[in-house]
């Protein structure tokens, strides 16, 4: 989605964004995603991909003061990035990122985003979230907003950023704690809430790199 995480997560980011996002409750995961206003939700990518309306500025077309600006003139990071999301110089070959206009039904986007977890791809799992987040029904927002701002605490992780990484996965946690009565979709509510937690512990207690996989999956598993 666009904006990335600039080492943010020296370019530290806000401890309620996604590195390199602008998410809400991230804020959330660099768009704006969860809680995040939540994990910011950036996103990993360039940019949006695409041409626009005979000048109108692409994705890597600097607008007047020198940013990089979609087809609808809003800023946006066309530099490519690495797995977690971080800027490469111009021209190095980027990680494919998660497209802009990304809509997808909830079973999808969580199958998504868990493959992308599994892959260690924090960063654009919470892109996937925080699409999620944003096109929800009201009652589920906290819902989809946690779990991207714990994508991006997995992501601050995984970059070194011990202190947002723990914030970010406890503030995630506590969102999805509202849920783990009768969660939606199959999420396990207060699985990957618990799970969150022991991380954010870990981590206050022996640094980022003691973080370890999310050991809960979004989905609870059929009997």
């Amino acid at each position: 989605m666009s904006p990335r995480p600039e080492d943010s997560p020296a370019g530290r980011a806000p401890a309620d964004r996604a590195p390199g996002s602008g998410t809400p409750g991230s804020g959330t995961p660099g768009s704006g995603t969860p809680g995040s206003g939540t994990p910011g939700s950036g996103t990993p990518g360039s940019g949006a991909p695409g041409s626009g309306a005979p000048g109108a500025p692409g994705p890597s077309d600097a607008g007047p003061r020198g940013r990089d600006r979609d087809p609808a003139g809003r800023a946006r990071n066309a530099r490519p990035r690495d797995a977690l999301g971080r800027p490469l110089p111009r021209g190095a070959a980027g990680d494919e990122g998660i497209p802009d206009d990304l809509v997808l039904p909830p079973a999808q986007a969580l199958q998504l985003a868990q493959e992308l977890l599994d892959s260690e791809r924090p960063f654009h799992a919470h892109e996937v979230l925080e699409a999620s987040w944003k096109s929800a029904p009201a009652a589920e927002r906290d819902l989809w907003q946690g779990l991207a701002q714990i994508a991006v605490g997995l992501t601050h992780a995984r970059r070194g950023n011990a202190r947002g990484a723990a914030a970010l996965l406890r503030r995630g946690a506590d969102r999805v704690a509202g849920y783990a009565g009768a969660p939606p979709h199959g999420i396990d509510a207060a699985g990957v809430c618990q799970a969150a937690r022991e991380m954010a512990a870990r981590i206050d207690q022996d640094g980022a790199g003691a973080a370890g996989p999310l050991t809960a999956r979004l989905v609870a598993a059929g009997p």
